[in-house]
């Protein structure tokens, strides 16, 4: 098949409220109170509660298993000779119910050594309502004092310690790892992230959120406030970070790029699409998708579809009348 249809995959019980967003979108029923992220094309678990967050295949198959069955045939001989059997990709779909607790996630250096994984949590966000964000700090801290504003666990001392930031539908978001962050409530997301699910709790009160026990994934908050970034960010640096997306097929800040890569078109009549393992997300309108080397026709997707397409389809044709996202890896480098 040209590219693999995907229902809804929304892992239940998540720190925060949300989900009738995904719901509108998609053209599902009902959700849970809990369920705000649809984990798209996703070989990743939930942390601690594997094989919750797995992607199942049409065929019954977990999308993890069926890549590491076959490589080569899902990521192509370039990804596979840079990054083995790895997608390097996790895709969200993600309604805020409500403001997220700041938090931030660790890179791949403290990864490595703290939690022996292959991927910290660099990630990325195209807007699809407008809203507001918390992002980075607007002063240095020491040490000591992020330890006592953890402690102090007071919402507006922690908020007025960051930058708020105003986006707008089709703007974008690099959140580099380490940043303080916060998604306001209202705010209907996609989300590119590297393949983990680490946050780390800066806030906790009023969530449901054992903050002091689970807020710093065992590792102990002496170490997890190391994974927080402590220096002030200027607001060049934060307009470097937000700004709207336009079209093409990088549309992410550069700094995105060994993490992950984002194409937005428009496809009015016919397009192509480079060959590579994608997960493809149609925004509005209704559009057909044929794959050079498929045999297979084509698959229609409609707005709120989502899609994973293989290496092995080769060069995509988008043919119709909408706006598609193109949601890549890394390019491969050797």
């Amino acid at each position: 098949m040209t590219v693999i249809p995907l229902p809804a995959n929304r892992p239940p019980d998540r720190f925060y409220r949300g989900g009738t967003g995904l719901a509108e979108l998609r053209g599902d029923g009902a959700v849970g109170e809990y369920e705000p992220e649809d984990w798209v094309g996703s070989a990743t678990t939930v942390h601690g509660e594997a094989p919750t967050g797995l992607t199942r295949l049409p065929d019954g198959r977990y999308l993890r298993a069926a890549i590491e069955a076959d490589p080569q045939w899902w990521l192509g001989p370039d990804h596979v000779a840079a990054y083995g059997a790895d997608a390097m990709l996790l895709v969200k779909l993600l309604d805020a119910g409500e403001r997220l607790p700041v938090h931030a996630h660790p890179d791949r250096a403290f990864a490595k050594a703290h939690f022996a994984a292959s991927h910290g949590k660099t990630e990325a966000w195209f807007l699809l309502t407008g809203g507001s964000l918390h992002l980075a700090l607007k002063e240095d801290l020491s040490a000591d004092e992020l330890a006592a504003v953890l402690e102090r666990q007071d919402a507006e001392e922690i908020l007025g310690l960051m930058h708020e930031v105003q986006v707008n539908p089709g703007d974008v978001v690099l959140v580099p790892a380490g940043v303080l962050h916060a998604i306001g409530g209202g705010l209907l997301l996609v989300e590119l992230q590297e393949p983990e699910d680490f946050s780390l709790m800066l806030e906790w009160k009023g969530y449901p959120i054992d903050g002091p026990n689970d807020g710093h994934l065992g590792i102990g908050y002496d170490l997890a406030l190391q994974a927080m970034e402590r220096r002030a960010r200027t607001r060049q640096e934060i307009a470097e970070l937000v700004r709207p997306a336009g079209f093409g097929p990088s549309v992410f800040p550069a700094a995105a790029d060994p993490y992950f890569r984002l194409g937005r078109e428009r496809v009015q009549g016919e397009i192509q699409v480079e060959a590579g393992f994608a997960v493809v997300i149609v925004l509005s309108g209704q559009v057909a998708v044929t794959g050079r080397d498929s045999a297979d026709g084509r698959v229609t997707l409609k707005r709120g579809a989502t899609a994973v397409a293989p290496h092995a389809a080769g060069e995509l044709s988008i043919t119709g009348e909408g706006e598609v996202l193109i949601c890549r890896p890394p390019a491969a480098t050797r």
